[in-house]
């Protein structure tokens, strides 16, 4: 059965956002500079420059940042494991 695209973008989504949250609970618990510290809590920062204009009375910010990890990857293999079994 085909998936529409929102599926596949919307589990795409979740299963980076599930990444991010089981990568912040794990840094509670890692000691800072340890290398599993490294391996699944550090990001990548991958997007265009940030670029802030103040315009005196309203300041107006444009651009888009996205973080990778290693537990985003896993996270979004598992969503990818979901979509495979949902009708």
């Amino acid at each position: 059965m085909r998936k529409s695209l929102g599926t596949v973008v919307l589990t795409l989504m979740v299963g980076v956002l599930i990444g991010a949250i089981f990568s912040e609970v794990l840094g509670l618990f890692l000691h800072e500079g340890s290398v599993a510290e490294q391996l699944f809590v550090r990001y990548v920062t991958f997007g265009p420059e940030i670029n802030t204009w103040n315009l005196v009375i309203i300041e107006i910010t444009f651009g888009f940042q996205v973080h990778f990890n290693l537990m985003s990857v896993i996270g979004v293999f598992v969503a990818a494991q979901m979509l495979r079994w949902y009708r």
